[in-house]
């Protein structure tokens, strides 16, 4: 290795086959001097070694940084690179740095690789870190520089354009600012981005389901910065014009046509049992999902250019909202740098999505079958209560909820409902029994029983990786998708009244409930959680939400709470009625059909890391 002026070491590449390796002395900026090597991963570094203040020149040996210091980068981890030209490298910071130790700053030529740390304290979190290498040899520079550039467009599914939505109101008024704080980050990418902010409800919503499938695919994906809610606008406004797939399985007697009689209904109007009735013989299936075949067609359909499943468009959430579990399940915390850096890095993961169609309003309507989208959650009873009272008090931010949540489980309202869903034979779920409410009425639980050891969601998740088996989802073409259902497949049923009816797509973790309605759902494994509670007393049910509030808490091990692993599941209610909640968006509906597509949509994400 020749040496150069300035005590600096030169340049030095070595080959190992077909690999490339670079390696020369820079000065890191706050750290001192230090030997930095690329290879076909990324950036290493160390510092040098000094002995009596002299350095042998001809040494590439070093010793370790401190270990609170970086001494790494992958390029898979580095979101932007850039040649600054001639500027201030700072001294270090740190004690007996060795090598040439910069007693005060000085000018040089410097790069900058901007990339991200993981946080030694919180799981899932990155940190912004940037790194500066001076030298005073222009020409080392560049071709390091160069060096980094050919490697850095070597990264695969990065974002090169972007359409972005902000809620100004979401969450606490806050999502403005939240853009404005990671903006930044999407120019150092040089990610382009256009960016809607929206001026009404419904504004997002609109925007997707006009916009032309030419102009939508010439973006790598849509960002939405906002909460949960806001999301499924955008989901909607993509999916409905776009996605293509018969309606949810249903049983024979489930009579859902918008044309049929209303003396075709089976109609519950003095309904009190609150027992489960599970039918020991199956209920045929369906033949016929619908009249016209597909629940989602547009009259410009035969240009549709943009179909779902989509490896290459992926949708992303940067976190403004209230609650925003699904960034806390896809990522693994709430915070918008994290978000997007999963954003500009091009992460992916394959995403269930949740179809519900409402076939009636109420028991007398009559009207064409209506196509919901779900992320995260749908919910009815203490859950559609929650969000419709909140919607009175919505000037108190984020604190609506609890004071709203208060309230309804002070009236503590059940609901009658007869749900029939799709039996799961491979799962057994609640597979530790646990004894619930006595026939005394008396409480004789004790604390619910440990639960066997659960396979979470998380990186590289096993369970989402796998293929999709043939008695799950299968993609006939480009444009339509549905289920292929083993024939002896049957419906059960739960009939009865109902504190709450909940649907969980994921684990839908959050602040409130660290470990989620059901910590072991996946993001991409096709299934629906269909949560039952069964009417109880107030202090039992409050035993159930205090449950759901502890982390490792055991909601779902009471004998009034049925938890049911399922693809399909239909709903119709009788007596008084809820409201569903879908995503946080409010849904009135008398009857009511879904199912899950497996990994219907791509996110920019990763999983959470464990």
């Amino acid at each position: 290795m020749d040496g150069t002026k300035d005590g600096l070491l030169g340049n030095e590449s070595l080959s190992s086959g077909e690999e490339s390796v670079l390696r020369s002395n820079f000065f890191l900026d706050h750290i001192g001097e230090v030997v930095v090597t690329l290879d076909s991963d990324g950036l290493s570094w160390k510092l040098l070694e000094a002995t009596n203040n002299k350095m042998d020149r001809s040494s590439c040996w070093g010793t370790e940084l401190d270990s609170k210091f970086e001494n790494a980068i992958k390029f898979s981890d580095v979101y932007a690179f850039e040649f600054v030209n001639w500027g201030l490298i700072h001294e270090s910071i740190l004690p007996n740095a060795g090598g040439y130790p910069m007693s005060c700053d000085s000018e040089m030529y410097r790069f900058l690789v901007h990339g991200f740390q993981r946080s030694r304290t919180q799981c899932s979190l990155w940190i912004l870190a940037t790194y500066t290498f001076g030298h005073k040899d222009l020409q080392l520079c560049q071709t390091w520089v160069n060096r980094i550039n050919a490697s850095m467009e070597m990264q695969v599914d990065r974002p090169k354009s972007l359409l972005v939505f902000v809620h100004p109101l979401s969450g606490k008024r806050n999502g403005c600012r939240t853009w404005e704080t990671v903006a930044p980050i999407f120019s150092r990418a040089k990610v382009k981005t256009k960016v809607i902010v929206t001026e009404r409800a419904g504004h997002a919503f609109d925007v997707m389901l006009s916009i032309k499938d030419e102009e939508l695919k010439s973006y790598d994906g849509v960002v939405a910065v906002g909460g949960d809610g806001f999301f499924n606008e955008i989901l909607n406004g993509l999916l409905s014009p776009r996605h293509k797939a018969p309606y949810p399985p249903a049983p024979t007697d489930f009579v859902h046509m918008a044309g049929n009689s209303e003396s075709n209904l089976v109609h519950h109007s003095n309904e009190t049992t609150s027992e489960s009735s599970h039918q020991n013989e199956p209920l045929l299936l369906s033949s016929e999902p619908s009249s016209s075949g597909f629940s989602n067609i547009r009259s410009d359909d035969q240009d549709t250019i943009l179909s779902f499943p989509n490896e290459r468009f992926r949708l992303g959430i940067i976190p403004a909202g209230s609650t925003d579990a699904i960034v806390i399940c896809t990522t693994g915390t709430r915070d918008p740098i994290t978000s997007a850096l999963h954003i500009v890095l091009g992460k992916r993961i394959r995403f269930d999505i949740a179809q519900v169609v409402r076939w009636k309003t109420s028991i007398l309507s009559k009207e064409a079958p209506y196509v919901r989208y779900a992320a995260s959650f749908a919910g009815y009873g203490f859950y559609g209560d929650v969000i419709k009272e909140s919607e009175n008090y919505r000037w108190m931010g984020p604190k609506r909820y609890d004071y709203a949540g208060t309230k309804v489980f002070l009236k503590h309202r059940s609901y009658g409902a007869d749900i029939r869903f799709l039996e799961v034979k491979a799962e057994k779920v609640n597979a530790i029994p646990v004894k619930g409410l006595q026939g005394s009425g008396t409480r004789s639980l004790g604390v619910p029983q440990k639960r066997p050891e659960r396979l979470l969601c998380h990186v590289n998740c096993s369970v989402c990786t796998e293929s999709v088996k043939p008695t799950q989802m299968t993609t006939k073409s480009p444009t339509e998708t549905d289920y292929t259902i083993p024939k002896d497949s049957r419906w059960l049923q739960s009939k009865g009244r109902f504190l709450s009816v909940g649907a969980a797509v994921i684990s839908c973790r959050n602040e409130r409930a660290p470990n989620g309605l059901v910590a072991d759902a996946h993001l991409a494994d096709g299934f629906l959680h269909l949560i039952l509670i069964k009417e109880c007393p107030r202090t039992f049910y409050l035993w159930h939400l205090t449950q759901l509030a502890r982390k490792d808490g055991s909601p779902l091990n009471f004998k009034f709470v049925e938890h049911h692993k399922t693809p399909a599941f239909t709903f119709m209610s009788f007596g008084d009625e809820s409201v569903w909640n879908l995503d946080g968006e409010l849904l009135q509906a008398h009857q009511l059909s879904a199912q899950v597509f497996r990994g219907l949509v791509s996110l920019f994400a990763s999983g959470p890391e464990v």
